[in-house]
Order: C-alpha cells, then structure tokens, then sequence
C-alpha cells in the first residue's frame, strides 16, 4: 500500500511504499489487549506492604482480664480484629511482570500500525532531526502538523539523542525507537509520526518474520 509522505513543514513531498503485512493486516483487538495488559503489568511497581500480627509493634500482654468485664475473650492488641492490630492477608512486596509471546506482541504491534492508518492517525514524515536539541524546533514541526496539546508518539529509526533531547520537555510528545514502540502510546496517541526512515524499516522488522 502507498503512504502519502510530509515534509517538516506539513507539505506532500511525495509517497512511500509500506507492507500490507504490517500496516494493512486483519485488526486482531485481543492481542491488543494482551499487550497493553503486558506493558501496564510491567510497569507496576509492586511494593505495597502491609504488617501481619507478628510484624506490628505492640506488647503481648492481654488488655483485660479475661473473665468478668462483659467483654470478649481477648489476646494481644496485635491482634486483626483490634484497631492498629495486624493486617489479615495484605498485600506484600511481589514482581507483577511476566512475559507476553512473541507471536503475540508482534501481531498486537502490526495490528495497531494498521489501527493508526486505518484511522488517519498516522503520517510518515521526511527524516528530520534537531541539531543543537533546541525544544522550539519539535514545536515548529508538531505545529505544521496541527498538533495541539494532543498525545503524539514519534517514532524514529534509531537512537537520536538530539531529538529525543528536544522533544523530552514537551509532557505530551514521546520519542520511541521503530523497534522499541509501546502498545499503549501507538493505542492512545491521537497523533503518530512515523520518520521515513522508520517506516522502511518498520516493513522489514515486522515484515519479514
């Protein structure tokens, strides 16, 4: 399928050639939900905690006697059912990650690229990079585009530490490598600007495995 291609400066320069294996496949939305789940699961810290009766810090010694006051027999103020006693099965420290197949991530992946064609989401842009990592020259260029304050995922096809530079100020624009895209940016970026060269290189890593 044919892409139309932009300048910086929002204008059609031309068109780009992008594989129907990758960008024009059969929308597979559970793989989709796996994926996210995946990254969100990933993510999760895990280190809430929560004291049992033998962690909290309290004396054994009972509160009352344990006949002749009308109350409940009684133990030690540790105890779960006593205010500041300990907590019955509270969370506790744990690794929430666990790994998604590999089928699974690369199908969730292509199907997302087609979502974001599909839905006009998506444009390939002519390479374009920032010299001195200036935050004003990615400002220009997401203003050429119609960019305002919308999520905008930029995917570039390597490691360029001047653009990811300039464009880290910005709380709403992410930089991600073709290789190294996440689910949840390509699902809820209202804008995705593909480089030229990330596109071609996008339709051989998930096209040709």
């Amino acid at each position: 399928m044919e892409q139309k291609v932009y300048s910086v400066n929002g204008k059609e320069t031309g068109t780009i050639e992008l594989s129907d294996a990758v960008f024009n496949i059969e929308v597979s939305t559970g793989s989709i939900y796996h994926a996210i789940r995946n990254e969100a699961a990933n993510n999760r810290v895990g280190t809430a905690c929560t004291k049992t009766r033998s962690e909290v810090n309290y004396s054994n010694t009972k509160p009352y006697k344990q006949k002749g006051t009308g109350n409940a027999r009684r133990g030690d103020k540790k105890s779960p059912v006593a205010v500041g006693g300990g907590t019955i099965f509270g969370p506790k420290p744990r690794d929430y990650s666990y790994s998604l197949p590999k089928k699974v991530k690369r199908l969730a992946m292509k199907s997302l690229l087609t979502l974001g064609v599909q839905e006009g989401r998506l444009t390939v842009v002519e390479d374009f990079t920032s010299e001195n990592g200036k935050t004003k020259d990615v400002v220009a260029i997401l203003k050429a585009f119609g960019v305002d304050k919308e999520r905008t995922l930029i995917v570039i096809g390597g490691n360029d530490s001047m653009l990811r530079r300039a464009a880290r100020n910005i709380p709403f624009v992410h930089v991600q490598a073709f290789d190294k895209l996440s689910a949840k940016e390509l699902l809820y970026g209202r804008k995705i600007l593909v480089l030229k060269g990330a596109a071609s290189n996008l339709n051989s890593f998930y096209g040709e495995r």
